[in-house]
């Protein structure tokens, strides 16, 4: 494998602080990542910011075939070279910002498997984009800022937990496979990472509209963390008054004075079912 920097140099390029880009420079680190997705060679796989290509020539050695996603337009010769070195035949790159692309109009199989180092400024919204379009995607295996995966699993009534965790909990289940060190990127990030498994689950409590504004409910309850639940979500995009917020709060058998980070998953599936009837009840009036 070659240091990223001589190769990005010998290219005149240089990683992009805006786009978030860290080069895995370990071979090893890279085929363990890969392992942990135990690819077959049936399986179809996305990959999000392919870089200069660490990751996808391993999983082009265990896939079927692979979709690589990467924005950096300035990358993507350099990618191809690199894959055709290695005989890399069954890898489409895509040129395009992971948050615009469009799984629909593309086609994608189901049952994708999404593999990522996932840029640290932007791995929340890649999350809240997978958990939108998990319809194709069976599991993913990303590498995230530390932090970030410890937030993602935090339990509630931690400081940790807030609403990426309530929403990637509702709808996956989640576990870690490993740690990464700072000294297997170029450039060295200051912080660590972990590279974590997340399995979509195939059935959730609700779907479509109603699974959108149960987001939203998490969204509202956590829009305002010091206030009391009554208050977070009689002051938010819910549109609800602090009655309505209190009388929803009652019957889910939760304390309108409690506040979001303290309540399960649970507890949010049933302040959104009630919140749901509040919401029926305003559209038929």
């Amino acid at each position: 494998m070659i240091y990223p920097g001589t190769l990005l140099k010998a290219w005149n390029l240089f990683p992009k602080k805006k786009l978030g880009q860290n080069f895995l420079l370990d071979s090893n680190t890279a085929e363990t990542i890969v392992d942990h997705a135990k690819i077959s060679k049936n399986d179809i796989v996305l990959e999000i910011g392919a870089g200069l290509g660490a990751l996808t020539i391993h999983i082009s050695k265990k896939a079927h075939k692979v979709y690589a996603v990467e924005k950096d337009t300035n990358l993507v010769m350099l990618l191809k070279n690199e894959l055709a070195k290695t005989g890399a035949d069954n890898v489409e790159i895509i040129n395009k910002d992971i948050l615009k692309l469009d799984f629909d109009k593309l086609g994608l199989e189901k049952n994708l498997i999404v593999i990522g180092n996932l840029p640290y400024n932007i791995s929340s919204q890649i999350l809240l984009k997978l958990i939108e379009k998990r319809i194709y995607i069976k599991k993913a295996v990303l590498m995230l800022q530390k932090e970030l995966a410890q937030r993602i699993q935090a339990a509630s009534g931690t400081k940790a937990y807030g609403r990426l965790s309530a929403v990637v909990q509702y709808c996956s289940k989640i576990e870690t496979l490993i740690n990464v060190s700072p000294n297997v990127f170029f450039p060295k990030p200051e912080i660590e990472s972990k590279v974590i498994k997340i399995t979509f689950l195939k059935k959730t409590c609700f779907r479509g509209d109603k699974e959108k504004f149960h987001f939203k409910v998490i969204k509202a309850a956590f829009s305002k963390r010091r206030k009391t639940l009554k208050n977070s979500l009689s002051r938010s995009e819910l549109e609800i008054n602090a009655d309505q917020a209190f009388f929803a709060l009652k019957n889910a058998g939760i304390d309108p004075v409690r506040r979001a980070e303290t309540l399960s998953i649970k507890e949010f599936i049933d302040l959104t079912k009630e919140l749901l009837l509040i919401e029926k009840y305003r559209i038929i009036k």
